[in-house]
């Protein structure tokens, strides 16, 4: 993969291109001088420093989407809970939204600041282990206004410096778009091999336009889509059991986009006020309601492809 700058123009060729710093696409561009001297093309050491870290985790996998409150974060953190249902299996979960930390709130691990940083006390909890920027704040409060570089940083000491252990999954929460963290996570990660993404997004054409853009982000960046999850799909009354379109498809939702672009669709999730509360709780939503159609959903989505 040709590594591309977080401030580069839309068709960047990269910074390892023949083309670097030289393609008519580099005019502007404020790396311009720097990538045509070739200073740029030297390979990050943390790259293979992270590769060597990562040697023993089998599967690493990315939760994408290029819209925001589509449920990232919540079918992380489920998506965990469920492979670690497996008591066979060792699961991490790294939260990469730097500026927006949710998972240890989802977790039910808020205010635990000590968790399995190198060097610090604690560890893994049982066969799930978690790490985000949430449990470095003073308060769940606290704002982090960083720019880039140090947003990537810290992303570099996730992956390089925390404890993993042996893992069978790293399931990597993400946050909305296609910037600096997103290309963090698969520079970093580029040697020791990403099993690919997985893509979320809800019915409705305004999400979806945006999870084009991600997929279009996979692609330029060779990293492979394992498939497509709908989120809040469709509203399943607990009681009565009917189902209503909250967000109508009214361009066929996620499924005539995944025949268009030939991925391949998960499933779909339906929409579930019980999730949100499980959230809030800090609770697993499969442990608290199994026999939810949700929660089928997402046994569906673990058992639809070999990878998860």
């Amino acid at each position: 993969m040709a590594d591309v700058p977080t401030d580069a123009p839309e068709h960047c060729p990269g910074t390892t291109s023949e083309q670097a710093g030289k393609s008519s696409a580099c005019q502007g561009c404020p790396n311009q001088t720097i990538c045509a001297s070739g200073a740029a093309k030297a390979p990050d050491p943390a790259i293979e420093e992270i590769k060597l870290k990562m040697a023993t985790v089998k599967h690493k996998i990315l939760v994408l989407s290029g819209k925001g409150g589509v449920g990232k974060s919540t079918f992380s953190a489920h998506l965990a809970h469920a492979l670690a249902s497996d008591d066979s299996k060792e699961v991490g979960l790294l939260d990469i939204d730097i500026c927006g930390p949710s998972v240890p709130k989802i977790m039910g691990l808020e205010g635990e600041q000590e968790y399995i940083y190198s060097g610090w006390p604690g560890g893994l909890e049982d066969n799930l282990a978690v790490m985000s920027i949430g449990f470095l704040l003073g308060s769940p409060d606290d704002a982090v206004i960083w720019r880039g570089p140090k947003k990537n940083g810290m992303i570099k000491q996730f992956l390089r410096d925390v404890d993993w252990g042996e893992l069978d999954y790293l399931i990597v929460d993400t946050p909305p778009g296609t910037s600096d963290e997103h290309l963090s996570a698969v520079q970093y990660l580029s040697g020791a091999g990403i099993d690919g993404a997985v893509i979320i997004t809800t019915p409705q054409e305004v999400s979806l336009q945006d999870v084009r853009k991600e997929i279009r982000f996979c692609q330029k960046v060779q990293l492979p889509v394992i498939g497509v999850v709908e989120n809040m799909s469709a509203f399943v009354c607990p009681k009565c059991k009917n189902t209503s379109q909250i967000f109508p498809p009214t361009t066929g939702g996620a499924q005539r986009m995944c025949e268009e672009l030939g991925l391949t669709l998960l499933g779909k999730v339906p929409l579930d006020p019980r999730i949100g509360r499980s959230c809030d709780e800090g609770k697993s939503f499969l442990n608290e309601v199994p026999d939810s159609p949700a929660a089928a959903a997402y046994q569906t989505i673990v058992q639809s492809k070999p990878v998860l």
